[in-house]
């Protein structure tokens, strides 16, 4: 690494060059100086070093003229000077070690490479020159302090061509640009087709020639995505924007990538280079215009009430400078000096139908090349200009330009379908708004993009057709549309007023109903012995629909009558077996114990697993080794093998791990079983039978359950077979983990996520019943 420092004839200190030659060899110049890393760095070096997630936060600061880095040496761990210095500041480096690569101080260079090899050290010698700045800087004329204070302007990518910022917060945003956070800013992007020398102007234009924004003489475009840079002389952003009708990928959402620059714009370029003015250039300011009026004013006006931004982001688009270069053609407005070329661009507007009413002012400004290198001049003096005006867009803090970028971004972003596009606009509306489709009809959201977010139904301007799939009818009651309200209703089981039991009974007997919450109960299906009509033609009124991805039918069937039934009988037989689960264990306990052979331990007396001392809680399960009689847990007394020296022979029985192992051991005869013990064995193979008979009943049972289940499942549940994991919190469903329907969604939940209760009216659940997180949120009735 080195830092060779070149030295002008008066011995002021000039460019310093990159020490870490990561990327650059040791070439470029260095832009910043990294406490950490303690090293000079140049832009493309300090980008790739501090990629990594523990080093984005090293400290770096900005390298001015004239900058000398400190010595490394006189700084302990924590900041602190470690040699003896009468007034206790850090040091200004004199030379720099190529071997040791640190910075060094002549004092510390004198302490530490004074003797043995580091005698030797090659080093490099720092000329501080920042004594003769001011001096200098008064004999300076204008151009050529603006010249120097925008040395050390870098360019960096601001959004990507996929339409992702790649600045963090506001904070990175301001120190990317290396400006003040309360500095009052405008912004000033550059517009065009591929090729026509955009970056080029930029360099040109605010910058001195200095290549800022990078240009390529290859025939790829080399500005993909949107660049910024800060211009200090001028107080702006300045944005440098990818061609149009340029060969690229995901165009749509790069078009519209080039909107939202101009909306947060002051001032806009609009660069072309040919000998006359083509309609491309017309159609995009006009399609530009009617897309800013439609889809951007609106949430400007969002934004700063969202955001509670103290200055304004005024709803009127930026002004706009539309520069021309030509070679062989006149200027616009050369041949007839008394027209003015503004008034020949808004008759070329009018002939074309192209209306740009979001701009602020329209400016033309032209150049005619003859030999290279473009004028620029013109253009700048007309920017400067514009930029004075503080009538219609008036400057404000980048913390304010970045809110309004991001919100831009957060609202209309996501990929745009190819089948949906309108090529026949610059900007057409899908670029914007919301890309969802009826199911029933086809016809598309009117809304913007991302409205859900923020709780915005969709909608739609056309008239929905009925489908029988779908079954997007909505029941009104007439009598109240005939007083001029408009209630939805539909058929459930029983009226709100009926309790649950109640409910059921007349449901069984009348039929479902239909209740309105002004009139009551309008309608019973079968209300009399014959002659019931039809609930269209005397008590409501259908309306079609529109059904929108993600969303249920409206008339699906609300009849809960046999859930209901289930739900309640399950309660019932839940409650009957949580009070009984005490005494029906004691008595359990108790008749295993007046059939267990003798040797085995009595129930009451095991505690544990005789092997792994597990205790036993009210639902673990004993279990006792056929050889020896202990008790142990399942784990311990997993094997089987006859026991014949017990009586329990030839089939294989439950043993314990000690006894499986200690099979060649026979007992002596006094522990053989007696013909008592032998009555009592066989009553308990007779026990052990029934238990596996009663079980095998019990799991039969389980079966034909399922399936009364699926037949009482209303129909917007969702089927329990379809349901594998947990809607919200995605576990997956096992034996130990059960699934509960939310009875507004009818998604599958675990019983964590859908333990609350609420009134479901619009599903026939008239009564608390049970409902998952997200629809208990949901304000108003469910």
């Amino acid at each position: 690494m080195s830092a060779h420092t070149q030295t002008a004839e008066k011995g002021q200190n000039t460019t310093l060059l990159c020490q870490e030659s990561y990327v650059c060899s040791g070439t470029d110049e260095a832009i910043f100086e990294c406490d950490e890393c303690r090293s000079l760095q140049c832009q493309r070096c300090e980008e790739e070093l501090h990629q990594p997630e523990r080093l984005r936060n090293h400290e770096r600061t900005r390298i001015r003229p004239g900058h000398v880095p400190y010595c490394d040496s006189c700084k302990g761990a924590n900041g602190n000077i470690i040699h003896a210095s009468m007034t206790g500041s850090r040091q200004i480096a004199a030379v720099r070690c190529q071997v040791c690569k640190i910075n060094l101080c002549v004092e510390c260079q004198k302490r530490t490479h004074a003797g043995g090899n580091r005698r030797k050290h090659p080093v490099t010698m720092y000329h501080a020159g920042k004594a003769q700045e001011p001096e200098e800087e008064e004999g300076m004329d204008e151009e050529t302090r603006r010249r120097k204070m925008t040395e050390k302007v870098v360019s960096f990518l601001l959004v990507d061509e996929t339409e992702e910022i790649q600045v963090r917060n506001e904070e990175a945003f301001i120190k990317k640009l290396d400006c003040s956070p309360d500095q009052h800013l405008k912004v000033v992007s550059i517009f065009g087709n591929t090729g026509d020398g955009k970056s080029h102007t930029l360099n040109h234009t605010f910058f001195y020639g200095r290549e800022v924004f990078k240009t390529s003489p290859a025939q790829e475009s080399c500005t993909v995505g949107v660049w910024a840079a800060y211009d200090p002389v001028r107080k702006v952003v300045v944005i440098d924007t990818e061609g149009l009708l340029g060969a690229t990928v995901n165009l749509s959402q790069r078009t519209r990538l080039l909107l939202k620059v101009l909306a947060i714009s002051d001032l806009v370029i609009y660069r072309t280079r040919a000998d006359r003015l083509h309609n491309d250039l017309f159609k995009f300011l006009g399609d530009a215009s009617e897309a800013y009026l439609k889809h951007f004013t609106k949430e400007l006006k969002a934004t700063t009430a969202r955001c509670g931004l103290d200055v304004p982001l005024s709803t009127l688009g930026p002004g706009v400078i539309i520069f021309h270069e030509t070679v062989y053609t006149k200027l616009l407005g050369s041949d007839h000096p008394s027209e003015v070329p503004e008034k020949l661009i808004q008759d070329r507007f009018r002939k074309l139908s192209c209306f740009p009413e979001a701009f602020s002012s329209i400016h033309y400004k032209g150049t005619r090349t003859y030999n290279p290198p473009t004028d620029f001049s013109g253009l700048r003096r007309a920017v400067e200009q514009q930029l004075e005006n503080n009538t219609t867009r008036s400057p404000r803090q980048p913390g304010v330009i970045y809110k309004a970028l991001k919100a831009l971004s957060d609202r209309f972003s996501g990929e745009i379908p190819d089948d949906q596009m309108a090529h026949s606009s610059f900007f057409p509306d899908e670029y914007f708004t919301c890309s969802s489709v009826c199911l029933s009809c086809g016809c598309g959201c009117k809304k913007s993009m991302n409205h859900a977010k923020e709780g915005v139904p969709h909608e739609s301007k056309s008239r929905c057709r009925y489908s029988h799939q779908y079954d997007n009818r909505v029941y009104t009651c007439k009598a109240c549309y005939e007083r001029g309200m408009e209630v939805s209703v539909v058929p459930k089981t029983s009226a709100s007023t009926d309790s649950p039991w109640l409910g059921l009974a007349k449901y069984a007997w009348s039929g479902y109903v239909i209740e309105c919450p002004n009139c009551g109960v309008v309608y019973r299906s079968r209300q009399y012995w014959f002659g019931n009509q039809d609930p269209v033609n005397t008590v409501v009124r259908t309306e079609i629909e529109h059904v929108w991805p993600g969303t249920d039918g409206f008339l699906k069937d609300n009849n809960n009558a046999a859930q209901r039934l289930l739900d309640g009988m399950n309660f019932m037989a839940q409650s009957v077996s949580e009070l009984s689960l005490g005494p029906t264990k004691a008595v359990t306990s108790w008749l295993t114990d007046q059939i267990a052979p003798a040797y085995w331990r009595p129930n009451s007396q095991i505690l544990s697993c005789n092997k792994c001392n597990t205790p036993f809680k009210d639902n673990d399960t004993k279990h006792h080794c056929r050889a020896c009689g202990e008790g142990f847990c399942d784990g311990c007394s997993s094997k089987t093998r006859p026991v014949p020296e017990r009586g329990w022979g030839p089939a294989p029985v439950r043993v314990c791990d000690n006894c499986y192992e200690n099979r060649g051991i026979q007992l002596d005869v006094a522990e053989l079983p007696s013909d008592e013990e032998g009555g009592t064995l066989i009553a308990r193979k007779v026990g052990e039978a029934v238990q596996n008979t009663l079980g095998a009943v019990v799991t039969a049972m389980d079966i034909p359950l399922g399936l009364v289940k699926d037949a009482a499942r209303p129909a917007y549940w969702v089927p329990d077979h379809e349901i594998l994991h947990c809607h919200n919190c995605r576990k997956e469903f096992s034996i130990k983990l059960s699934k509960h329907h939310c009875r507004a969604c009818g998604q599958g939940f675990c019983d964590e996520c859908s333990h609350d209760r609420r009134a479901v009216p619009s599903r026939g659940w008239d009564h608390p019943v049970r409902v998952c997180f997200n629809c208990n949120k949901k304000p108003g009735d469910l």
